[in-house]
């Protein structure tokens, strides 16, 4: 028998059994809660607070909320529902406002009549967002009165007080964020604005205001319900205020694209399903080959889909079937649409409200309530097959656009079975151009994917031959953005970097055969080069999306400027940083910007014993092609010394509509979001 081994001291009984209590669990763990500490999280807080406020609008006792960030960080919801009741807890005997607050999984929407339908399911989020601040604060005005409890990190300072009378209702409720727990507080007003006004889209009639009071000098007193309107401040902000619904909604996601029929569909009716209270769906088809889905549940976007969106996609793909057959638009020998048929180039937004909604996880990225699906399939089926019996141009003009997919879809397949039963039947005889890795173990390779045979040959010899594989392409590549996969096929490039990344494409993409950890895009540091990097990106993003969600995706930064002082050499990665590092010689760094990629030299005394000459000389690189393969290693491709850039998408929304305007053929708008974002651009000519 073996020796047992020596016990560790310590010891290991009940007293040893943590309980957190109260709000402790929050502080100790927020990525329980909020998902990250970083800059999601931190905007999780005011989601979380203004979903309270917008499911009193949802229940129709408020129909207006403001959102204002304030000096020092702090952040004021307000709205002018019930108010918070403040009448003491039967079970724990404090103020039920204190309750909320302060207590996880406490609120009115586990039973009784306080909502019919709510965005909440764990109770936790005004809790939560008290929680993880360093100061909090509600006041609430009902029954007459004014009524105020402020909180440290969770913990209430005093009991609910009455401080005064009021005619007011609603409920107001600030916080500043913990810096303790967060990376950094820095909120994004453009983020908010763009999430608020969706929501102000799926409630009719509510008014949402957002307003950035972050620079006001003036003396402020939050705590007023309205109190900014009566201030009007010169402050940036906005205001939105919805009549139409989906149907707005689908019209301002299209407002950049050309429509293939004029009518938006639109439903919204109860559902006869237990448990579904209503079905609300609004699309419209574009001249586009992407699908653009939004998935709703009790307002809370769900960017995983679920339920309802399988009833959405169910129903869609039989009712179009069913007409296409009926009308004569499909023949008789064509094969019926599929599901990705009839999702090309639709907008749509599904939205359906439960009484007892099931989210997979507390971030609400999924809906699981089965109920939903029946729910969809049902209300938005029997509304479509009506919709198109009484808009037979609109239904021709969405059965056309479906039959175009579908005949792109078989011309594509055959396109993507061709180049994939090229790739296997060559086996190791990869694409010509490409310089493989001798590893084998995705955790540690490398694909560099080159602009240029120049660079590209300076690429291989500089490589580690045994991590870095290096793929050159010579010239600017095909715009993807209008593209169908078998154009995108045609070209030789796409081609073979699909095959060099050898985990198929499209539908038959599996993410787990890629033959490299990182895909480096490397190009000039010049317009140029950007715009040939926009391009792969555009090509990963439309084809490869799940590369880019994984982190697969890096852009390789290479420097501007080759600086040897004496036997010191810099590399220098901008033009601030080529002025910071020569300091006193700005005479010299202003000669390098008139000889545009010369290299200038100046012999200068420097101060030491010997008053020796030094010798000062700043190369400017017009491309990677004018590097050596020492200096291609040393900057751009040695780990240790590197800088490589991961491509993240963290609003797949926002980035899509980003994506579709600069590569789009929509000339006015591109032109509107260049001139608009001109200033946050770093051009260098």
């Amino acid at each position: 028998m073996a020796e047992k081994k020596p016990a560790k001291k310590g010891s290991y009984s009940a007293q040893d059994i943590t309980v957190l209590e109260g709000l402790e669990p929050v502080r100790k763990r927020p990525g329980m809660y909020i998902g990250t500490t970083g800059p999601e999280g931190l905007h999780h807080l005011i989601w979380e607070a203004f979903d309270n406020a917008r499911d009193e609008a949802m229940a129709e006792y408020a129909d207006d909320i403001e959102v204002v960030l304030l000096p020092n960080n702090l952040v004021r919801v307000a709205d002018n529902g019930r108010g918070i009741p403040v009448d003491i807890h039967p079970q724990t005997k404090v103020s039920a406002l204190e309750t909320i607050m302060t207590t996880l999984h406490a609120g009115g929407k586990f039973g009784g009549e306080g909502y019919t339908v709510s965005g909440g399911l764990h109770g936790v989020g005004i809790s939560v967002a008290n929680a993880l601040s360093n100061y909090a604060c509600a006041i609430v005005y009902r029954d007459g009165g004014e009524f105020i409890q402020e909180y440290k990190r969770g913990k209430p300072q005093a009991k609910v007080k009455r401080i005064g009378a009021s005619k007011d209702r609603g409920t107001v409720v600030l916080f500043t964020p913990d810096d303790s727990i967060f990376e950094e507080i820095s909120f994004d007003f453009e983020k908010i604005v763009s999430r608020l006004r969706q929501q102000a889209y799926l409630v009719r009639g509510m008014r949402v205001t957002i307003i950035d009071a972050r620079g006001y000098a003036g003396k402020l007193d939050p705590h007023g319900i309205h109190y900014i309107k009566d201030l009007k401040l010169e402050v940036p902000s906005m205001a939105f205020y919805f009549e139409g619904g989906l149907q707005s909604l689908v019209k301002f996601l299209n407002q950049t694209e050309k429509p293939v029929h004029k009518n938006v569909f639109y439903v919204d009716k109860p559902a006869t399903d237990v448990g579904v209270e209503s079905v609300e769906v609004a699309l419209q088809y574009i001249d586009d080959i992407t699908s653009r889905i939004l998935a709703f549940a009790n307002n809370t976007y769900n960017p995983g889909g679920g339920t309802h969106l399988t009833g959405f996609k169910t129903a869609l793909t039989r009712t179009l079937n069913s007409y296409a057959r009926k009308a004569n638009l499909l023949k008789e020998k064509e094969e019926n649409f599929t599901g990705d048929d009839v999702l090309e180039g639709i907008t749509a937004v599904v939205s359906v409200k439960l009484r007892e909604v099931q989210f997979e996880g507390q971030t609400k990225d999924k809906l699981g309530s089965v109920e939903a699906r029946g729910a969809v399939e049902n209300v938005f089926g029997e509304a479509l097959a009506m919709f198109l019996e009484e808009n037979p141009e609109d239904a021709r003009m969405m059965i056309n656009k479906t039959v175009l997919a579908l005949k792109a879809r078989k011309a594509a397949k055959a396109a993507k079975d061709s180049v994939l039963r090229k790739g296997a039947l060559e086996g190791m005889t990869l694409p010509g151009k490409l310089a493989d890795c001798q590893s084998d173990e995705v955790g540690e390779t490398e694909l560099y994917i080159v602009e240029g045979d120049s660079a590209g040959g300076s690429a291989k010899m500089a490589r580690d031959r045994r991590t870095q594989a290096i793929l050159p392409l010579f010239g600017k590549v095909l715009n993807v953005e209008r593209a169908r996969l078998d154009k995108v096929l045609a070209s030789d490039k796409f081609r073979a970097l699909v095959i060099a990344i050898g985990a198929g494409i499209g539908d038959e993409f599996n993410i787990e055969k890629i033959r490299y950890g990182k895909l480096v895009i490397m190009a000039d540091a010049d317009v140029d080069g950007s715009h040939i990097k926009t391009l792969y990106l555009t090509f990963f993003y439309r084809y490869f999306k799940s590369l880019i969600e994984n982190g697969h995706i890096y852009i390789a930064v290479s420097p501007l400027y080759k600086v040897k002082r004496g036997k010191e050499v810099v590399y220098l990665y901008s033009d601030e940083e080529k002025n910071a590092y020569l300091g006193k010689d700005a005479v010299l760094a202003e000669e390098v910007d008139a000889l545009e990629g010369e290299t200038s030299t100046r012999e200068e005394e420097e101060e030491g014993k010997d008053k020796k000459q030094q010798k000062i000389s700043v190369q400017r690189y017009k491309g990677l092609g004018e590097m050596s393969a020492e200096e291609l290693w040393e900057t751009t491709m040695d780990p240790a010394r590197r800088i490589i850039k991961k491509v993240t998408v963290e609003d797949a929304q926002d980035a899509d509509k980003v994506f579709d305007i600069l590569m789009g053929t929509d000339v006015a708008a591109r032109k509107s979001f260049i001139q608009s974002n001109a200033k946050l651009a770093n051009i260098d000519i």
